[in-house]
């Protein structure tokens, strides 16, 4: 019992850094409407920019200007691109930014490589923070759940607790009476969308040393990261929390508990598939799948299932009635 509470808060760490990640996104598509594709590079760069900058001011210095940098980058291809598309309709917009994604994903490999780099744990955190039954729980994820509820506490009191916050609110759904109050709403597009990449650089930066530093690292979390926002509902950080929560804790259970369906009709008295031969046909073998190798597809499977039973996602899109 002991090593499944530890898996479900290995679990809640990874489901906090996706929540952190699919948060801007979140806050980018209900201001402006448009699906940034480029959101899983904006990961990957806030990632290298921790790496390399780290080489120089350590690992504080590079998760502090990962985030700006990504913001930086951010607002210049909303100025530049975005800005200009904004009278031509969605499609324009979604093939810029996954263009500006692909051009940021090939500059990472001309720059850094095809394969990882060696962004590790910094050795300050490389212990455990507490044990439960001799098996230890890791500092760094520790931190990683601090930064992301810091950073997402952060962002909720200058939403909801400050004027600048108010004014984005009012842009998000009334951006014609906002414009008419003397608003630049041009602008707080151009906030929103620096936030964003703010928020998924930094995700970027402190799940780089958890995970995997490399160019493949952006169409990976990028793919994943649509899979929490459309489960949870597009346009709500409610549903985009819900989804992270689930996505991160189906993927980090599985392979928890490394066992397949016929283990499991086996334990309820089925005795029968278990005898089937893997090799006797499809059936038998997906019976004896470990759920730890099928891990990596739950997320999709449960996207599926999802869309087929409530395609509008588990909670409601942003309404004019609905801050979150």
């Amino acid at each position: 019992m002991e090593a499944l509470a530890l898996s479900a808060l290995n679990g809640l760490s990874y489901s906090l850094l996706l929540f952190l990640l699919a948060s801007g996104l979140t806050l980018i598509f209900s201001l402006l409407g448009v699906l940034n594709f480029a959101h899983g590079s904006f990961y990957m760069l806030g990632a290298y920019l921790a790496w390399q900058s780290g080489q120089w001011l350590g690992f504080w210095g590079g998760l502090l200007l990962a985030p700006l940098g990504v913001a930086v980058v951010a607002t210049g291809f909303e100025v530049g691109v975005l800005r200009r598309l904004r009278t031509q309709g969605h499609l324009p917009e979604l093939l810029a930014t996954f263009a500006f994604g692909v051009v940021l994903v090939e500059a990472a490999r001309l720059l850094w490589g095809s394969g990882s780099v060696p962004y590790a744990i910094p050795a300050s955190m490389q212990g455990a923070l507490f044990t439960l039954s001799g098996v230890d729980f890791p500092v760094y994820r520790g931190f990683v759940m601090a930064t992301a509820l810091a950073a997402l506490a952060l962002a909720w009191l200058l939403l909801w607790r400050t004027r600048a916050g108010l004014i984005v609110q009012a842009a998000l759904t009334h951006a014609p009476m906002t414009s008419a109050l003397g608003h630049d709403v041009r602008a707080v597009q151009t906030v929103v969308f620096a936030v964003g990449g703010a928020l998924a650089g930094l995700a970027g930066a402190v799940g780089g040393p958890l995970l995997v530093t490399e160019p493949d690292m952006a169409a990976q979390m990028g793919a994943l990261l649509f899979a929490v926002i459309i489960i949870g509902g597009l346009g709500s950080l409610r549903g985009a929390l819900l989804g992270a929560l689930l996505v991160g804790e189906v993927q980090t259970l599985a392979v928890a508990v490394n066992g397949s369906l016929a283990d499991g009709l086996q334990r309820l008295g089925w005795n029968a598939p278990a005898a089937w031969p893997a090799s006797d046909g499809i059936l038998p073998s997906l019976l004896h799948l470990d759920l730890a190798r099928a891990a990596p597809l739950l997320p999709y499977v449960l996207l599926i299932g999802v869309l087929a039973l409530r395609p509008q996602g588990l909670t409601r899109a942003l309404s004019r009635d609905d801050g979150l």
